[in-house]
């Protein structure tokens, strides 16, 4: 059969029926002449070295299964500074939204957008011409109608002694049945008038239509229902729409409008705009069933600020075409330098992202798969196609570091916008979600499957703590270990109080571990300058992420271990300086500034790093050298236990930092003496 392509006006038609002839014919091979294309623009631009497109016997895409890197190299490589894979769903949205979206991620035109063939497109009108190109793809489902707007006018008034407000639920319940509503009633023009919004879905499934035929239903109902005549009562729908977030907004709206005077189905009162919204995200969401059309979906992938932006660009560029390569996608890239939308609007994030709009049904007629799985390995290609292009970048699963689960986007709302964007949560719930998630409290997931996953996590980075020849490797896996215990500690049936204690212990360990990690003697040497101020940074860093663990009850007892750990490096710092006094070091310029500042002060922010303990001169290798030594063997060796153990650990710490701190003024004061001799 011979198909004529000049029959066809458009180009989605052409490519469309060249498509359906081929895989008529038998012929596996689809769009040989658009890959072809693709490849050599691709490698005439030499921006990224193409995907391998892998297609069926019915030319349609098989992803077969990715061979996953070791878990101990993906943590190895987390250890020594790779970045995780950051693959999100923003949202999904029926046909009629992709014009919307696209001007989102395109800036309203100003961002050129780049398609699954690597054209360009750019200005609003290629963004309008979207919608019709992919006209063919979209299914044109209506969402549900979940919430209706309604209004009864009564000529009638309440009986003597009889509230107002109930007098008016009575007439709403004769009307709209088992359904959950919230109305407001006022005098209008002679009569009563009850404005309302009401959950269109009853308890047993029913769902009205917000239309003409329903208010039929409904005005039936109330004749047969109510104790007033049929003329007295006059029922109408106003409005419908789809989803928590028109419900919260008309219901905040009818609050406002009526002075805070809303009753509810149970007879509570919604007196202002956070009580409405409640009602809504808490009472109402569960019941409203919500469905809504999903022709195409808004996936965005994230790299660190710093990353390199064309880099990063042309992995997501490798990556959705070798993800998606039937389907039709467009994608921007965002980057703090080019973005034109100012940073308290939401724009000019600090970190380097891509958006990208996917049809969720490809040329044959496939959908994407929106599992875990498949968000798995989205990241583990990202990730893949990144270091191809020189980004250390790893797949993670947050069971690897006991990460806090995410927050959607109906949890939060955005507060500021300044550097990283800030958000409230919108319900006591979604706020403690968002909480642990802004400080990354440890969690774990409660299934069989998890478990034993976590099992196997809390081996490698075990394995990583205790074998590995970098400081920094065993520190970083020391951490991860004392995170894996907090998260396996709230698994347990304690009550919330012994939770927050044992948690309380479990930080405290993590401080130990850090700085039994970043004071252990590896090195047979004396630090250089260059070296300390390294290690100077690391050490600072380190309790930075520790002080973030911990609660401000807690804050105490880390003032002083902060303060014990920031003494004890005050030594190897007056070490180094009277290694350089002897071998006749003279700082210069803002060193020697910053030099002379230390010795006039008697309060060292002081940070440092391994030390030879047999290398340091007799007049400094005083008993402190003992007491610090035995206070970091005991760190090593301690075990989460009881109070006892607490208090032992802080006493220990104190007493290292008084005689630090004393032997640290005394040779401070020798060395002045020396200096005024010479």
């Amino acid at each position: 059969m011979e198909i004529f392509l000049g029959a066809f006006t458009e180009a989605w038609e052409q490519r469309r029926a060249a498509f359906l002839h081929e895989q008529l014919g038998g012929r596996t091979t689809v769009y040989e002449d658009e890959e072809r294309r693709r490849r050599s623009l691709v490698e005439d631009a030499t921006l990224f070295r193409p995907a391998a497109i892998r297609r069926s016997s019915h030319a349609s895409v098989t992803q077969q299964p990715r061979p996953l890197r070791p878990m101990a190299t993906r943590f190895t490589a987390l250890a020594r500074g790779s970045q995780p894979a950051m693959v999100k769903m923003a949202s999904f949205a029926g046909g009629g939204r992709l014009r919307a979206m696209a001007a989102y991620i395109s800036r309203n035109g100003a961002l050129v957008m780049e398609n699954q063939a690597g054209d360009s497109l750019h200005g609003k009108e290629a963004t309008a011409a979207l919608a019709n190109d992919w006209a063919d793809l979209m299914g044109n489902r209506a969402e549900s109608r979940d919430i209706g707007s309604f209004r009864i006018d009564v000529d009638d008034r309440p009986g003597e002694g009889e509230r107002l407000e109930t007098w008016a639920s009575d007439i709403v319940k004769a009307a709209l049945g088992e359904r959950s509503f919230a109305f407001a009633v006022a005098e209008h023009q002679g009569h009563y008038r009850i404005d309302g919004l009401v959950v269109l879905r009853d308890r047993h499934g029913e769902r009205l239509s917000a239309d003409t035929k329903a208010e039929e239903i409904t005005q039936r109902r109330l004749a047969e229902s109510c104790s007033l005549h049929a003329g007295d009562l006059q029922f109408r729908f106003t409005g419908y729409g789809n989803g928590v977030d028109y419900g919260s907004a008309r219901l905040r709206q009818l609050v406002e409008n009526s002075a805070g005077k809303v009753t509810t189905d149970r007879g509570e009162t919604i007196a202002d705009a956070k009580r409405a919204g409640d009602l809504v995200q808490l009472h109402w969401r569960g019941e409203l069933h919500s469905r809504k059309p999903r022709d195409i979906m808004h996936l965005v992938m994230s790299a660190r600020a710093g990353t390199d932006t064309k880099a990063f660009g042309s992995a997501a560029r490798d990556f959705l075409a070798a993800e998606f390569p039937q389907h039709r996608y467009v994608f921007s890239l965002h980057d703090p330098t080019h973005d034109p939308k100012g940073e308290l609007h939401g724009g000019k994030r600090p970190h380097v992202h891509v958006h990208a709009i996917v049809s969720m049904r490809s040329e044959d007629g496939e959908r994407v798969e929106t599992s875990i799985a498949a968000f798995r390995r989205w990241r583990e290609g990202l990730a893949e196609h990144a270091r191809a292009h020189g980004i250390r970048m790893e797949m993670t699963d947050r069971r690897d570091q006991a990460s806090a689960p995410a927050f959607s986007r109906n949890q939060v709302r955005a507060i500021r916008h300044e550097g990283r964007t800030e958000h409230e949560g919108t319900t006591p719930s979604a706020r403690r979600r968002y909480e642990d998630k802004r400080r990354e409290a440890p969690s774990t997931a409660r299934t069989d499957r998890s478990l034993a996953y976590s099992r196997d996590v809390h081996r490698r980075w075990s394995d990583l703590a205790r074998d590995d020849s970098n400081a920094d490797v065993r520190a970083f896996a020391a951490r991860q270990l004392a995170r894996l215990e907090i998260a396996e500690r709230h698994l347990g049936p304690e009550k919330p109080e012994q939770q927050g204690a044992d948690q309380a212990q479990a930080q405290l360990r993590t401080v130990l571990l850090t700085l039994s990690q970043l004071t252990e003697v590896d090195s047979m040497k004396v630090m250089t300058r260059a070296e300390f101020e390294a290690y100077e940074q690391r050490v600072e860093a380190s309790l930075a992420r520790a002080e973030g663990l911990m609660h401000e009850r807690q804050r105490s007892v880390f003032d002083e271990i902060a303060a014990a750990a920031r003494d004890h490096v005050s030594v190897h710092r007056d070490i180094m300086e009277q290694a350089e006094h002897k071998a006749g070091y003279a700082p210069q310029g803002r060193e020697k500034q910053q030099y002379a500042e230390r010795q006039s002060s008697d309060k060292h922010i002081a940070r440092g790093d391994h030390t030879d303990w047999a290398k340091i001169p007799a007049e400094v290798n005083s008993p402190i050298s003992s007491q610090v030594k035995d206070g970091r063997q005991s760190i090593q060796t301690v075990r989460p236990g009881g109070a006892g153990d607490n208090e032992l650990r802080r006493q220990q710490l104190e007493q290292a930092a008084r005689s630090d701190h004393r032997d640290d003024r005394e040779h401070r004061v020798g060395r002045e003496d020396r200096d005024d001799r010479d």
